[in-house]
């Protein structure tokens, strides 16, 4: 069989201060046909993990464009039209082809296109036709439209967050996609409106146990795959927040049931698995009291990885004034202040100025005296089973044991090597800030004496109830306890 596969993806803050455009795509490099051996461990490794995956069963892989972006704002029209038409030349070259594969992120909008991943599979479909299998890959914080779902035959997200689980469903959609165009079965999908907006946690309970039982349905009694997607709570479009959706072979009644069922059951878990972030002064008081270290405190309101700018200051000003010392914080996204450590160079010590430089939501600026302790080029951190560029990296350390991580790639924390590969040993820190929502969960709670999630202001501040929608319906919970009529 002959497999076409592309990605394009990126997740868009509609209260993000900068759009997205040609630029986002490009730093993280952009391919077209080849970067399953250019970028294999990097925006390549979907198209990578296909083609061996093909192989090994005698297939065919055409590949096509490989274009992601760090999550910003809303992409600029030209520049999702571009893509989404160079995609679609490569697929009417390639033509006949057996089976369609996308890597998509469900929550991409851009100037015009409220829904760019269902504009896109539209799009797919009435270039190949209705015989032809078009599977969809999506981010678990994804906006599951009805457009997208009439349009794919298969549609899978990923179950876990952090992301630790994108190549299992590489693999499943895969094998779903190849029974399809074989004839051996008939996918059809429904979908269940939890109404709710938020983010939840797997690795804890209840959400581990409600992961485990959606997949005990899967490949048996005629369920063929089960996803949660929970909904990007950013994203500003009519068809956002927290959908489950069920695929069963050939009875559409069976996958209704089910997504019902199980949405119902996600529903009545809401209370005990969604837990507000800790008030600053609190987490300060818990690092304080904590005998162990390091203790990790994520800054949840300034996460690049949700489309906040990595540059606000309010955690570093609250530790700071609350006299605290021995820690490290990062990534600071502050191109200024890298070029002046640049200049001046390894070992000099400097006022430098930092952060608080995007707006409102990055706070005042600080300004303290630090020494350069390093300057590495081509800084970057392994995790979710990828390579992510950092650009360059710089450690600068002032008074007391602080250490501040600088880096020219804005970009959420995944992992230790982020502060390690420039010489800061977290180990020995009491204390460690990531700039991230979750995804530094699967790296860094095996070495943390304690998590922490703090809230503070920001982009991507995690008080649901009080996002200020204008597209979306304001009938969600947490704004109304309960939204629903049953």
């Amino acid at each position: 069989m002959k497999i076409f596969a592309a990605t394009l993806a990126t997740e868009s803050n509609s209260f993000a201060a900068v759009p997205t455009g040609h630029i986002d795509f490009e730093a993280n490099g952009l391919y077209r046909g080849d970067a399953a051996l250019k970028a294999p461990r990097g925006i390549g490794v979907f198209h990578a993990t296909l083609r061996k995956l093909a192989q090994q069963d005698g297939h065919t892989v055409v590949e096509s464009i490989a274009a992601y972006a760090k999550p910003s704002g809303i992409t600029l029209r030209a520049v999702y039209e571009t893509y989404r038409d160079r995609l679609l030349e490569d697929l009417r070259t390639a033509l006949p082809v057996n089976v369609v594969q996308l890597y998509l992120h469900g929550a991409m909008v851009a100037q015009g296109h409220e829904d760019c991943e269902g504009d896109l599979i539209e799009a797919v479909r009435g270039i190949v036709g209705a015989q032809v299998p078009i599977g969809v890959e999506l981010d678990l914080h994804c906006h599951f439209t009805e457009r997208m779902r009439r349009s794919a035959d298969l549609i899978v997200c990923y179950k876990e967050y952090p992301h630790t689980d994108t190549l299992e469903r590489l693999e499943e959609l895969y094998r779903l996609s190849l029974a399809q165009a074989a004839g051996r079965i008939r996918p059809v999908t429904a979908a269940f409106d939890c109404r709710m907006v938020g983010l939840w946690h797997t690795p804890r309970e209840p959400m581990k146990s409600f992961v485990a039982r959606m997949q005990s349905f899967e490949g048996r009694d005629g369920i063929l795959s089960v996803s949660l997607g929970h909904g990007f709570p950013w994203g500003d479009v009519p068809e956002s927040g927290a959908r489950l959706w069920v695929i069963a072979d050939g009875d559409p009644a069976k996958a209704e049931a089910l997504a019902t069922q199980l949405g119902r059951e996600f529903r009545a878990l809401r209370h005990q698995s969604s837990e507000p972030p800790t008030p600053l002064e609190q987490a300060i008081a818990q690092v304080r009291a904590c005998a162990g270290r390091p203790v990790v405190m994520a800054d949840v309101g300034d996460n690049p990885g949700g489309g906040a700018m990595g540059d606000s200051n309010f955690v570093l000003r609250a530790l700071l004034d609350a006299g605290m010392g021995d820690f490290a914080i990062g990534c600071y996204w502050d191109l200024g202040a890298i070029a002046l450590c640049q200049s001046a160079g390894v070992g000099a010590t400097l006022d430098l100025r930092i952060g608080g430089k995007c707006g409102p939501m990055s706070g005042e600026p600080i300004d303290l005296r630090v020494q350069v302790r390093a300057i590495v080029e081509n800084h970057g951190q392994t995790g979710l089973s990828a390579r992510h560029p950092l650009g360059t990296g710089v450690w600068v350390q002032a008074e007391n044991g602080v250490d501040i991580v600088l880096s020219t790639r804005r970009a959420q924390v995944l992992a230790p090597e982020a502060f390690e590969g420039l010489g800061i040993r977290l180990g020995e820190k009491k204390l460690v800030v990531v700039k991230s929502a979750q995804h530094f969960h699967a790296e860094f709670a095996p070495m943390a004496a304690e998590v922490i999630y703090v809230g503070a202001p920001g982009t991507t501040a995690q008080d649901f109830s009080a996002i200020p929608y204008r597209r979306r319906s304001l009938d969600y919970w947490p704004r109304v306890e309960t939204p629903w009529d049953e």
